[in-house]
């Protein structure tokens, strides 16, 4: 399904019912927005992972601006406008104070939103993401995990964006993202559609001067911080700077051997410690 938030045409899909046709008088079910990564992947990565949680959940995957069969020009792919939309498409839809997962560069945007509309989001989930880029860190741990080359090629990338850089990328260093033991965990990019153009415009417009960790201190609802320990592009420490940004509101776990994106490498686990917080009374 599409809808027109102004400038682009946003494509989302529902899963789980809206109203609890168990309860007699079918009682509201809690809506739970899930932002995927990249950006210029789509919505399908983070399928069939979530669609567990549509037995407590409405869930809405949605497509951000630019990003798989979403629309909007090349000069709208930034922080705000990415933001501003889940607002509008929040307010078209009638969705009120709706929980939102974001992994990596969807958390991203799940930070500036929910600093931006404080009022509009009752729950947030921030899963391997950053708050402030650290290519120090994210090259420390390629070389770690992926030695000379990987750490290298990520270098490269994330210091001078191009098409070739993240090609070479995508064969060095994104296999390196998930856990070897959880071997089912990279498919998830078979079927995706791919916009590499959206993600190198981030990489060379915003990313790399990216610093949200004043701003997020606004961010006043619940929210959980998870990471994995052997995520090589938003390691730990931007876990924790997330964490310590936000303050007393939130919440970190961080999941030993994972990589980037817990809900991927160990999905019981992950599973296990959102749904205990999405079942916690706020």
């Amino acid at each position: 399904m599409l809808v027109d938030v102004g400038s682009a045409r946003l494509f989302f899909e529902v899963v789980g019912e809206s109203l609890d046709t168990a309860t007699l008088k079918m009682e509201k079910r809690p809506t739970l927005i899930l932002l995927h990564g990249g950006p210029g992947y789509d919505h399908t990565t983070l399928r069939p992972y979530f669609d567990r949680y549509s037995n407590t959940h409405q869930l809405i995957y949605l497509d951000h601006r630019g990003c798989g069969r979403s629309t909007g020009a090349r000069e709208t792919w930034h922080l705000d406008q990415w933001a501003d939309d889940l607002a509008v498409f929040c307010r078209t839809l009638g969705i009120d104070s709706p929980r939102v997962f974001g992994q990596s560069f969807g958390g991203m945007v799940a930070m500036h939103f929910a600093a931006r509309y404080p009022a509009r989001i009752s729950k947030l989930i921030l899963s391997s993401t950053a708050a402030q880029f650290r290519l120090d860190e994210t090259v420390k741990i390629m070389r770690k995990l992926g030695g000379d080359r990987a750490a290298d090629v990520s270098h490269r990338l994330f210091s001078k964006p191009s098409q070739d850089a993240y090609d070479t990328y995508g064969d060095v260093c994104l296999p390196l993202y998930s856990n070897p033991n959880a071997p089912e965990a990279a498919s998830f990019r078979e079927r995706a559609i791919e916009r590499p153009e959206v993600a190198l415009h981030f990489f060379s417009d915003e990313m790399a001067s990216m610093d949200m960790r004043a701003e997020i201190a606004n961010i006043t609802c619940p929210t959980l911080v998870i990471g994995g320990t052997l995520d090589p592009v938003t390691p730990t420490v931007c876990s924790e700077v997330i964490t310590d940004s936000i303050g007393k509101n939130a919440c970190l776990h961080m999941f030993e051997g994972c990589g980037h994106g817990p809900h991927r490498d160990d999905p019981d686990g992950a599973e296990k410690v959102m749904r205990r917080f999405l079942a916690t009374k706020t």
